[in-house]
């Protein structure tokens, strides 16, 4: 008798969900709006309901249904506790007692988005086949998940992770979103590398492509590789500090990949040419064949690793 698995993602905007064989076959995936009105009051009933149309549209018995596991853009520990989420309007609370009443008799389990895709990217993506990953995300911001023997490491609040918000820059000026200076994030999320770029072209009247375009994080490395001698000097600043920034990482949890996400990726292998170098210089010798790898999953990273939070827990 087949066994299935429900991966949820709780997005600002959507939420994704995905239906999954115990073997990782998509069985169905859809989204549904996130309700944040009444401080996200709604958000777990119209999952709960949403998942419960679904399972009976595809002639799956509940009693088949191992659990749901949950994504959410915020700090979540290993017993469920949601150390808030502000993006859905939520406190602090255990999101697994309150998801419990809602699917009775169904395994839930709960875990930060950036962790949970990193999970993702282990079953069925850019780290499948290794055990001890650190997935990067380069998007608006910088976020990460980090998983030791097949584990995600959630930290005592939920807060593990959160490799966007290493201190690599004494002299800073601008704040991080996070409120500190010099965070990773300030100079390898997609913003940052538009900052780099920003300052870089304010420092020199050289002429660069980049002065006649949108400045975007994609528009700096198209121009890297046009050659345009401005954006190659921005892509070894960004290189230089997320190779330091990865050392570091390296560093405590000694992982065989890196596994690069979010829009940024999608510049492609070139990005590992500006990274290499800068990580290989700084990292201790005991993790210098770490693979750099990019991530294949996407925006499914999330409802993947979502269920394979309930696999992992029936192993």
């Amino acid at each position: 008798m087949s066994k299935y698995v429900v991966g949820v993602d709780v997005g600002g905007t959507t939420v994704k969900i995905g239906i999954f064989t115990a073997e990782g076959e998509v069985v169905e995936k859809w989204e549904i709006p996130t309700r944040k009105e009444d401080s996200g009051s709604n958000i777990l009933p119209d999952i709960s309901d949403s998942i419960k149309k679904k399972i009976v549209s595809n002639d799956i018995n509940a009693d088949d249904v191992l659990g749901v596991g949950i994504g959410v853009p915020g700090p979540v520990d290993d017993d469920g506790v949601v150390h808030k989420a502000v993006n859905l309007g939520w406190g602090k609370f255990n999101l697994v007692d309150a998801m419990k009443p809602l699917m009775p008799g169904v395994l839930v389990k709960g875990g930060n988005d950036a962790n949970v895709a990193a999970l993702g990217e282990m079953w069925k993506g850019g780290g499948q086949g290794h055990d001890n990953i650190v997935a990067v995300t380069l998007g608006t911001g910088v976020g990460g998940g980090i998983i030791i023997n097949g584990r995600l490491l959630n930290g005592s609040t939920g807060a593990g992770g959160e490799i966007g918000h290493l201190h690599v820059e004494d002299n800073e000026t601008e704040a991080c979103g996070c409120g500190n200076y010099g965070c990773l994030e300030e100079y390898t999320s997609a913003t940052g590398i538009v900052r780099l770029a920003r300052r870089a072209l304010d420092a020199t009247a050289a002429p660069s492509c980049l002065r006649d375009t949108e400045l975007t994080a994609k528009a700096v490395f198209d121009a890297v590789k046009d050659g345009d001698a401005i954006a190659i000097q921005v892509a070894e600043k960004f290189g230089d500090y997320l190779g330091k920034g990865l050392s570091l990482i390296a560093g405590v949890v000694n992982p065989e990949v890196f596994v690069i996400g979010g829009g940024v990726s999608k510049a492609g292998e070139i990005l590992f040419d500006y990274i290499r170098p800068s990580y290989e210089a700084n990292v201790f010798h005991g993790s210098k064949d770490a693979i750099l790898a990019l991530a294949t999953l996407g925006n499914d990273a999330g409802i993947y690793g979502a269920a394979k939070l309930i696999l992992s827990e029936c192993e």
